[in-house]
């Protein structure tokens, strides 16, 4: 079981802030998730991931320029809502928005809706779901 899942994209973020709050969290003993690619398994979200997302407490998403561009990103911020919203409270998303304006997140803005277009033809099952998750 974690405390905390880090949900991020791209060495802009990696290499900066995600691993500054990482670092931060792991000296005062906060068990902390970051996926540094050790459980990509193909297309699909592996078994590990999908624990450490249901096990979590507190989501930070790492909503930057790129976030959108990754599938695997937006599956997580989907199962975050869904894990936040069965939690009775108990489960939070504390979002930062890393060189990117609300409205881009929420698709009022070209930025995350090209991304998402991009994932239509492969994951077009998922655009609602994802798209929701976006706006919450």
């Amino acid at each position: 079981m974690y405390d905390v899942f880090l949900s991020f994209r791209g060495p802009e973020t990696r290499y900066s802030i995600v691993d500054f709050l990482y670092k931060n969290l792991v000296r005062y003993q906060i068990s902390v998730f970051r996926d540094d690619g050790e459980f990509n398994s193909g297309l699909g979200i592996s078994e590990e991931l999908e624990l450490a997302l249901n096990d979590s407490h507190i989501y930070i998403p790492f909503l930057s320029k790129n976030y959108a561009s990754s599938s695997w990103c937006l599956h997580e911020l989907a199962r975050m809502v869904k894990c936040t919203s069965k939690s009775n409270g108990k489960k939070r998303i504390l979002p930062i928005f890393y060189d990117v304006e609300i409205n881009d997140v929420k698709l009022e803005s070209n930025l995350y809706r090209r991304a998402l277009n991009e994932h239509r033809s492969l994951f077009g099952n998922k655009m609602e779901e994802w798209e929701k998750a976006l706006r919450e």
